[in-house]
Formats: C-alpha cells, structure tokens, sequence
C-alpha cells in the first residue's frame, strides 16, 4: 500500500513562483488546501515533515500533471489516494481536504484513515 497526494498545482518554476505568490497575498482564495496544509509560503510545513518522516508507510507526492502522466487518471484536486495493487481508491476528497483547517487536523485524520 502506498498514499499518493496530489496537489492542485502544476510543475515549473514559474507555476511554483506564482502559488507561493497566491498563497502569501490572497491565502483565502489559493485553491489547494493540501499545500497549504503541507508547506508555508516558501517551505515545508516542519510539523508535517516530522510526520511525514516518522510514517511507516510509502508516502508519494505529485502535481497535478505530473500524477495525470503516470497515472492516466483525472479527478478533483488536491486529492490523497491509496494505492493498492493497480487499484486506486480516495483517502481524502478535495472537499475532505477544504474541511481541514490545520496541519495537525490533517495529520490527526491521515493517522486514523491508515491504522491496519
């Protein structure tokens, strides 16, 4: 089993320049919470890397374009999955993701949503 979490971004520095921009100048209307979740306006979140160093679980991060390439699979973004198999089934919808309003929230849901 492997979590995939797909942001509602695309590769690039310019595409990255101009998030990191939205998200410092209008946080409120940036459309992918799961970043804002993760990252702060120009690196990682500290709380979620210490969690996301301490899973015992395959953990993969990917924009938008670079997980519809490898996957040939499209939804709504940002988006987190299971991967099991070749099967993919959604841990957290977009809509699951705009409810959370904190990274330890986030962290605190993840860690219930993989319990064996």
């Amino acid at each position: 089993m492997k979590l995939l979490f797909i942001y509602n971004a695309n590769t690039g520095f310019l595409n990255s320049a101009l998030d990191s921009a939205h998200k410092f100048i209008s946080p409120k209307t940036y459309n992918c919470n799961l970043c804002s979740l993760t990252h702060g306006n120009f690196k990682e979140n500290k709380l979620w890397k210490s969690f996301r160093e301490s899973v015992n679980i395959d953990l993969e991060f990917y924009h938008k374009n670079e997980f519809e390439q490898s996957y040939n699979y499209k939804t709504n973004y940002p988006i987190v999955l299971k991967l099991e198999g070749n099967q993919l089934f959604t841990v957290l919808s977009s809509n699951d993701l705009n409810q959370i309003t904190s990274t330890k929230s986030l962290i605190l849901k993840l860690e219930t949503l993989i319990k064996p």
